[in-house]
């Protein structure tokens, strides 16, 4: 059984949940990342902050959904306001095929990775589509060496037939 252990993205980037909207864009920019887990300073999950929710909480006033006063700047609205609490897991011993099949039917972005009740990892939609372009490249691999020593032995069987043919 693989692992999500070895396709996780080991020690991911955290905040804590006093943080700020202002840090969770820095580190999203900074990182090139669409979700950050918050942490406390035990490494507990706490919640998940993603780019939507950043988005989100940076619409018109109007639009806003946070508990922060509506005209507050991003460093004034905490991760705490805006962080999704009730968050699905999964552990590092977990078979890699089953965290696949739960983010598809659940159309999640992500998976924080568990070991004990302490944040180890992340697993996100991203890296299912690098597992499945590694594994479509080695089909094609395979196909090629095929393809190629099928040519082999028909080369060797046409020279075969040549050299019978002379005698």
């Amino acid at each position: 059984m693989i692992t999500i252990n070895e396709f996780m993205t080991a020690e991911p980037y955290t905040l804590r949940e006093t943080d700020s909207l202002s840090d969770a864009r820095k580190v999203m920019t900074e990182k090139n990342i669409r979700h950050i887990p918050i942490t406390d300073e035990n490494k507990h999950l706490l919640g998940l902050v993603t780019q939507r929710d950043v988005l989100a909480a940076t619409a018109p006033a109007s639009k806003l959904q946070t508990r922060s006063a509506p005209q507050a700047g991003d460093s004034d609205i905490k991760l705490s306001d805006i962080m999704i609490r009730d968050i699905s897991v999964i552990h590092q011993t977990d078979s890699l095929r089953q965290a696949a099949l739960y983010v598809q039917s659940h159309k999640y972005g992500c998976l924080p990775v568990l070991s004990g009740n302490q944040l180890v990892g992340i697993i996100t939609d991203s890296d299912f589509i690098d597992i499945a372009i590694n594994l479509l490249e080695q089909v094609d691999i395979e196909e090629q060496e095929t393809s190629d020593d099928i040519e082999e032995e028909t080369v060797a069987d046409e020279i075969s037939l040549l050299a019978t043919e002379d005698i």
